[in-house]
């Protein structure tokens, strides 16, 4: 158990160290393709994203988030009703599979809404950088 406890850290250590060797690879790969630097720095020929993206992103986010969460609930009820024709009537396995499916129905409902808020934060914290951004590049 002590050597499991010792070897779960470094490879944290070493999948980390792996993913930023990776990404400077990678971001020194793309530099060696870009020949004309000067003209990235126009400001008419500077691509940035636009608040239509972002919305759109928004909502096929919060889209995805809002499914995941009607899957989870039809599974339980889909569980919970299996039980019921599984079991005696009103028996302790069926009142406690409708408490967890009840259960499960309310946290998939709170977490979708924490999952849409950090949503929500993330891309206005990147409209405001792309703003910025613009505000930067702006004659």
């Amino acid at each position: 158990m002590k050597s499991m406890t010792k070897l779960l850290p470094t490879l944290k250590r070493w999948s980390v160290a792996l993913i930023v060797c990776v990404a400077a690879i990678a971001a020194l790969w793309g530099g060696t393709f870009n020949d004309s630097t000067s003209a990235m720095a126009a400001p008419d020929t500077l691509v940035i994203a636009t608040t239509d993206t972002g919305d759109e992103i928004q909502r096929d986010n919060k889209n995805f988030v809002r499914d995941a969460a009607e899957k989870v609930k039809e599974t339980a009820n889909k569980n919970a009703n299996r039980v019921e024709r599984a079991t005696d009537d009103d028996s302790f396995i069926q009142r406690k599979a409708q408490r967890d499916a009840a259960r499960i129905e309310k946290r998939a409902n709170e977490d979708a809404a924490r999952t849409q808020k950090a949503i929500d934060d993330n891309v206005n914290a990147v409209e405001r950088t792309i703003d910025n951004i613009k505000d930067v590049f702006s004659p």
